[in-house]
């Protein structure tokens, strides 16, 4: 199994709804906790999180929230 770490932050868009950045895809849990830290300075909302995938079956098991910051879609709808 591979883990992956990313960030997706999310900006305001017309009449307050949330729009997703393209995820960033980092080195490790702590890189995306700072990644996501650094970004909730400047964007709406940012969630960093990590998820394990088996490449060879194409297999992704559940994210893990790694951190949270402003506003974010409802559960579901980030990954």
């Amino acid at each position: 199994m591979i883990t992956y770490y990313v960030v997706q932050a999310f900006r305001a868009g017309k009449r307050g709804a949330l729009i997703a950045d393209a995820p960033v895809r980092v080195a490790s849990a702590e890189n995306a906790k700072r990644v996501a830290e650094r970004l909730s300075q400047s964007k709406q909302g940012v969630v960093a999180f990590s998820r394990q995938a088996e490449p060879s079956t194409g297999d992704y098991e559940d994210a893990v929230v790694l951190a949270e910051y402003g506003d974010l879609p409802a559960e579901g709808s980030a990954a």
